[in-house]
């Protein structure tokens, strides 16, 4: 083994575990989620995804949502997810949001159990 890569290697080792809490892979379906979204903790476009999962929709610190995102009264497990990465807009009519959804039923479940070790 190189030199470099060795030392990648051993650095790759040690954050693991140092890390603290895992938080797994995100899949590939997840990219487009990525291009607005961070998961750690900052908001940007739109608001971190870090604790999204069983969070009341609105609520994250650091973002001002939509007032229709406030209102909605949903709160983020599997079902509303689903509903609103499936089509955003039906699911919350009114939030800001300008993201067409995720057709594709299996990468919608990939982006919410990957949402759930996000903490």
């Amino acid at each position: 083994m190189k030199p470099v890569a060795r030392i990648l290697a051993l650095a790759a080792i040690a954050s693991s575990l140092f890390a603290g809490a895992a938080v797994a892979a995100a899949p590939a379906s997840f990219g487009a989620c990525a291009a607005c979204h961070s998961v750690d903790g900052s908001a940007g476009v739109g608001p971190s995804f870090k604790g999204v999962y069983g969070r009341k929709a609105g609520s994250a610190k650091g973002f001002a949502f939509s007032p229709a995102m406030r209102k909605s009264g949903l709160t983020w497990d599997d079902k509303s997810l689903d509903s609103f990465l499936t089509d955003p807009q039906k699911a919350i009519p009114g939030n800001v949001m300008p993201f067409p959804g995720v057709a594709d039923g299996k990468q919608r479940a990939e982006i919410i159990e990957y949402l759930k070790t996000v903490k």
